[in-house]
């Protein structure tokens, strides 16, 4: 018990560390769109700022009182942008390296990143009086900051980005530009907007937040797709694959009441010796395609390809109270429409199938870093012989005595091929041949 306890605990941790490293790759990969844009914004400010002074440098003299301003502002410009630039470096580098970003970084990178619209304000203030700089475009940059700052997907950095630009905003007002030109107090105005500033921090937050749920969902969902996909391989149908997700799997071995399928094709090594490789290949896989999708209707999975053949499973991983009733239902279609093929190809297969019904151990077999679920036991070994005596009788499907006990009415049809000597098996056995 302390063993599958242990073995319980480590899978959920395993499980655990890839949704963590996958989440936190997701958010550095959305991180990375916003320092983009930050990037791409400084160099469109540059440029605006550019094409204003070619075309019309008066204005320049109107909002800067000179170049000297502007170069400021250039400056400033391009040490946020190199600033980004290191940013976005450092995020890939730790995206490679499946790391995250320390908590600490990322508050002190938004804490620069908003206060760069606080310094373009008071150099502005310098130049064109508090009451116009204030009215005029900057102040609107902070949303800038604080829209993106949903990429974070972090509701508490968006709040402290809305936090930081409505107290720089606020602040840089009262002390600059604490009454109006009538000596009437500014501060309820001034309030008010970094209040609206402040509420967009927290409802960028929020919507940061939301988003980070629906990535974790996914995340989860595929991780758990791909633990199924690992542990039973691609060769299980999506509906029991959702099936598996809903009820859990277990990485233990437990004892199961299954039905064993072994499928293999008749001389197909003499046919292929004629026929070019990729003959072979898109012969085969046709085959198994048809072949695979009835055990899907069935409710069966392919276990493993053999060569040329394949083991299935009814029963297992998925409990089923008929899985004898339906390895025989499948059979039995895997005939028919192997006859169908033939009739419309040049190069036919013959198909033998055995099933035996009965306990295995089913579980996951192999090392620590690889593993795949499987079936052991007598039940196994059984089918495998059972199949292979289609050869001696000329037949293509054979079952044993137990899937002939367990179809009860629906085997009337079963041919008695009474007791017969079966290699590794030291007394005969019953069996029995379906058509």
């Amino acid at each position: 018990m302390v063993s599958f306890a242990s073995r319980k605990a480590r899978q959920h941790a395993v499980t655990s560390e890839d949704f963590e490293r996958e989440l936190t790759r997701e958010v550095l990969r959305t991180e990375l769109v916003r320092v983009r844009a930050l990037i791409t914004t400084g160099c469109v400010i540059v440029v605006f700022l550019t094409a204003i002074y070619l075309v019309d440098s008066s204005v320049v003299q109107r909002v800067w009182r000179g170049t000297e301003g502007l170069a400021e502002v250039y400056g400033l410009l391009t040490g946020f942008i190199l600033f980004e630039v290191w940013v976005h470096s450092q995020i890939r580098r730790n995206l490679k390296l499946d790391r995250d970003l320390p908590v600490i970084r990322r508050y002190i990178g938004a804490l620069i990143e908003t206060s760069l619209p606080t310094v373009i304000l008071i150099l502005q203030i310098r130049s064109m009086g508090a009451s116009q700089a204030l009215g005029f475009v900057v102040p609107l940059i902070y949303f800038i900051f604080v829209i993106l700052s949903t990429l974070r997907l972090d509701f508490w950095l968006s709040t402290f980005t809305g936090f930081v630009a409505a107290g720089e905003l606020l602040t840089v007002a009262l002390i600059f530009d604490p009454v109006s030109g009538s000596g009437e107090p500014q501060i309820y105005f001034h309030a008010v907007r970094s209040t609206i500033i402040l509420i967009c921090g927290v409802l960028a937050g929020a919507v940061g937040a939301q988003l980070r749920r629906q990535f974790a969902a996914s995340i989860a969902a595929a991780t758990a797709r791909d633990r199924v996909t690992n542990l039973f391989g691609q060769h299980v149908s999506p509906q029991v694959v959702e099936r598996l997700m809903a009820a859990g799997t277990s990485a233990a071995g437990d004892l199961r009441r299954v039905a064993v399928m072994f499928v293999d094709f008749r001389g197909f090594t003499t046919g292929a010796q004629s026929r070019t490789p990729q003959e072979v290949v898109d012969r085969l896989d046709g085959a198994f395609a048809v072949l695979v999708d009835i055990l899907d209707r069935e409710g069966g999975i392919v276990n493993k390809f053999l060569g040329d053949g394949f083991l299935a499973l009814f029963g297992a991983p998925l409990e089923t109270s008929d899985a004898a009733h339906r390895a025989v239902a499948a059979g039995r279609e895997m005939l028919t429409a192997m006859e169908r093929i033939n009739a419309q190809t040049s190069w036919p297969l013959r198909i033998g199938i055995g099933i035996h019904f009965g306990e295995v151990v089913a579980g996951n077999i192999g090392s620590p870093r690889r593993k795949e679920y499987t079936v052991i036991g007598d039940t196994v070994n059984f089918a495998s012989r059972l199949e292979a005596l289609n050869k001696e009788f000329g037949s293509q499907l054979l079952i044993s005595a137990a899937v002939r006990e367990a179809l009860g009415e629906d085997g009337s049809d079963a041919v008695a091929l009474g007791e017969v000597e079966v290699r590794g098996y030291e007394q005969k056995v019953a069996v029995f041949q379906l058509g």
